[in-house]
């Protein structure tokens, strides 16, 4: 499936200024992944430490999910759909988690209706598109981005409603402080010489990304979750296995002990599990070209009429609570 950019829908982003979104004393919190770590200085560090807070959910958020007020299972399936996707157009790692830190966001802010599955699908998706537009020179349309097994097939109007309403609910702040804004930094902390942090850096991104789905980690803050996963990284490097998780609060003012060696345990828990289990076998290209196929085929009306029927259902299906001031 070829990738084509919608030019159409820049507006909906390009408008931002940055300096709208980001007043007072907030930081221009942009990534830091292509930044070397020796440019970085321990003051901005700092300045990402104490305004994470601005970009996750409330600290109540883990326990709607304990309390099953919300669902996780539902948010597992979402998340590991924005990942598949991720992989398949071979996003950057920051767009699958800006896509998530959207979601999460907006459910602390925001009740989806009590019905099938489609609304969490119609976010996941409106919440990675937003992603991609943020972090990715290419951007497929919107119905190309719908791929890789998604449930229900929403149209472009459609979409970019949820986009809209997902802008409100975040305030439009959509450059988030984000563990990749630690990682170079943190790395350096573990290796000073700097022999090992290609290495590193592509470990904790895979640690972090394979760890998302976890709702247990929405206890964390970005800081920690970089620091445990640096930390994870370096285990396995004999040379560096020895480093101390409990000096890691030593990097940077800020910094919690407490946060970073819960954080750390929990990923070597993972790890571990992880390790036990058989990676399933996925076919994504199997799936994704023969959809186009049977779409653009007129060999059967019949076989075709329900999958219509039940995107033109779907798509008049979205909620405008904020049009009645329902907040919920």
């Amino acid at each position: 499936m070829s990738v084509s950019c919608s030019d159409r829908f820049t507006d909906l982003l390009c408008g931002e200024d940055s300096d709208e979104v980001f007043s007072g004393d907030s930081p221009a919190c942009s990534s830091e992944l292509d930044s070397p770590a020796s440019c970085i200085e321990e003051s901005s560090i700092a300045g990402f430490i104490e305004h994470e807070r601005n970009f996750v959910p409330g600290c109540d958020y883990l326990a709607r999910f304990q309390s099953q007020s919300l669902d996780a299972s539902a948010r597992e399936e979402a998340v590991a759909w924005i990942l598949k996707v991720q992989a398949f157009y071979n996003f950057q790692p920051l767009t699958a988690y800006l896509s998530v830190n959207y979601l999460d966001r907006f459910l602390y802010s925001r009740r989806l209706p009590q019905t099938s599955g489609w609304p969490w699908q119609l976010l996941a998706v409106a919440c990675l598109s937003l992603a991609a537009k943020m972090e990715e020179p290419l951007v497929p349309s919107l119905l190309d981005l719908q791929v890789e097994g998604a449930k229900y097939i929403f149209q472009p109007k459609t979409i970019r409603r949820m986009e809209l309403l997902v802008l409100t609910v975040l305030d439009w702040r959509l450059r988030s402080v984000t563990p990749f804004s630690f990682i170079d930094f943190f790395a350096y902390k573990v290796d000073p010489t700097g022999t090992f942090f290609g290495f590193l850096i592509s470990k904790a991104r895979d640690i972090i990304l394979s760890n998302i789905k976890e709702a247990s980690f929405l206890e964390y803050w970005p800081s920690s979750i970089a620091a445990a996963a640096i930390l994870c990284a370096a285990n396995d490097i004999p040379n560096l296995s020895l480093v101390n998780p409990e000096h890691a609060e030593l990097w940077c003012n800020g910094l919690s002990r407490e946060k970073i060696l819960g954080c750390y345990r929990l990923m070597q828990e993972l790890i571990v599990d992880n390790g036990r289990r058989k990676p399933p076998k996925i076919l994504p290209q199997l799936r994704v070209r023969i959809r186009p196929r049977t779409r653009s085929s007129d060999s059967s009306l019949s076989s075709s009429s329900s999958p219509p029927y039940k995107r033109r259902k779907l798509n008049n299906c979205l909620w405008v609570d904020d049009d009645k001031g329902n907040s919920e």
